[in-house]
């Protein structure tokens, strides 16, 4: 059934997609349909991986630490844990694990700061972050490089932000696209170099704490 769902979520987002591009004026509502078909995708994808009650707790766990962070931060524009913790998450326990933290951790949040259009993009974008951050493992051990990983990808979480809303609700041109980017650079720099200084801070020690859960997670224990 999880595969099926999988399935029918990929050929959503691709229907909407193309209607994306059939419609340009009409992007909003087909890029939010292909937004929310990929989430329901991933959330598949999560029902084929975890197979303990306390692996589906520690991502819950993970999502809402990194949302209280985002809540607690609202106040810094821009400067919230999210990111690093997400980021952390994929590095230590994979994949699935790492965008299904970055889901949670945006809507949970988004309950307390706003739901709207732009909480499956947030969904989406954080869980790639963790997703990236599964495929960096080997490159990310040492503080400085993951560091420098989560300085990047809180630059493409806000930018990929900026796009979504300039094709959705603006004019689909050059101008507009840069009056987006260049309204949220002091927001962008700030999440990045926030990511940054978080991640300098603490990060390899999450990392290290999280993969030690782990590893206890996939422990069996077998009676004779």
């Amino acid at each position: 059934m999880p595969r099926l769902v999988i399935l029918g979520a990929a050929a959503a987002a691709f229907v909407a997609a193309v209607l994306t591009a059939l419609e340009p004026r009409d992007a909003g509502l087909t890029l939010l349909l292909a937004a929310a078909a990929v989430v329901v995708g991933g959330a598949a994808w999560l029902e084929t991986g975890p197979s303990s009650a306390k692996e589906i707790a520690i991502i819950g766990t993970l999502g809402g630490v990194a949302a209280a962070g985002r809540v607690l931060f609202a106040a810094v524009p821009g400067v919230q844990p999210v990111t690093v913790i997400v980021i952390a998450a994929g590095v230590a326990l994979g994949a699935r694990a790492g965008f299904a933290v970055g889901a949670v951790a945006a809507l949970a949040s988004n309950f307390f700061l706003g739901q709207g259009p732009w909480t499956p993009w947030q969904m989406l974008a954080w869980g790639g972050c963790g997703v990236i951050g599964s495929l960096a493992a080997p490159l990310v051990r040492r503080r400085i490089p993951f560091a420098v990983l989560c300085f990047v990808l809180g630059f493409a979480f806000s930018v990929l932000m900026d796009l979504w809303e300039w094709y959705s609700f603006y004019p689909h041109t050059w101008a507009a696209l840069t009056v987006q980017l260049g309204r949220g650079v002091a927001f962008d720099l700030a999440h990045a170099g926030g990511n940054f200084v978080l991640a300098l801070a603490a990060g390899p020690e999450l990392r290290r704490l999280l993969e030690r859960t782990g590893r206890h997670l996939r422990t069996e224990v077998i009676w004779t």
